[in-house]
């Protein structure tokens, strides 16, 4: 394996499987079985998981909800999920740990830095829930701030999509794929890699990010063996 401790970005829609909104249990235990490959091999797994399959705060401004109450109200949506994959990962006898920015310490260690180390260290799956505990900023944001904590040595950044593209593929069947990038050219080409806090913290603390096609069988694996799937973004 390329790497010792990674951080494995996952959007709150690709939970959905084929549905329209909420969770889909067979997607959940595909991500888990993927996820329980790689901790067998003896890599350290962190996970953070948006919460947009079933609110985004975003959207509430829209509904008449204030930002500040809908950014809440994602974050717990973030919360559940991780609750889902969690239950998905320990079904296969993986150990975990739920870390959340906000307490809810019925369900959920609070978030510790040193804590979180340790339970890696330990070859247990640590899931952080809740975002950054701040509203205004992105699960995008708090992969990127975790990951800069917890000393990652990359962020995966699985989405439905085959890496990055200078147009949407799903709308654009001419869009060109970059095996590639470095931070600035992901900038001045103005590429929707991750939002901007996000992407300046791993420019910033010299985190490479790869976005590849989570939903594909074996491909997180292959990833981390150094194979050349997705695109990859470095300094």
């Amino acid at each position: 394996m390329q790497y010792k401790r990674i951080l494995l970005k996952l959007s709150g829609e690709s939970l959905m499987g084929n549905k329209q909104f909420g969770i889909d249990a067979d997607m959940v235990m595909q991500y888990a079985e993927e996820i329980k490959q790689i901790v067998d091999s003896g890599m350290e797994v962190a996970v953070v998981i948006g919460g947009g399959n079933i609110f985004r705060g975003i959207q509430a401004t829209a509904n008449g909800i204030d930002r500040v109450q809908g950014d809440y109200m994602g974050m717990l949506a973030t919360v559940i999920n991780s609750m889902a994959l969690q239950s998905g990962l320990e079904k296969l006898g993986v150990y975990t740990r739920l870390l959340s920015a906000i307490e809810m310490k019925e369900i959920a260690e609070p978030f510790i830095k040193r804590r979180a180390v340790r339970h890696l260290e330990k070859n247990r799956v640590v899931i952080f829930g809740a975002g950054t505990g701040n509203p205004y900023f992105t699960t995008d944001t708090a992969a990127a701030l975790r990951a800069t904590e917890i000393e990652a040595d990359v962020i995966l950044k699985g989405t439905r999509v085959d890496g990055i593209y200078d147009s949407d593929p799903e709308k654009n069947p001419s869009a060109i794929k970059y095996e590639t990038l470095t931070f600035a050219e992901a900038l001045s080409n103005k590429l929707n890699v991750m939002d901007m806090t996000a992407f300046t913290l791993c420019q910033e603390n010299k985190i490479p990010i790869i976005v590849f096609d989570m939903n594909k069988s074996g491909n997180l694996s292959k990833v981390l063996k150094g194979e050349k799937i997705g695109t990859l973004v470095t300094n």
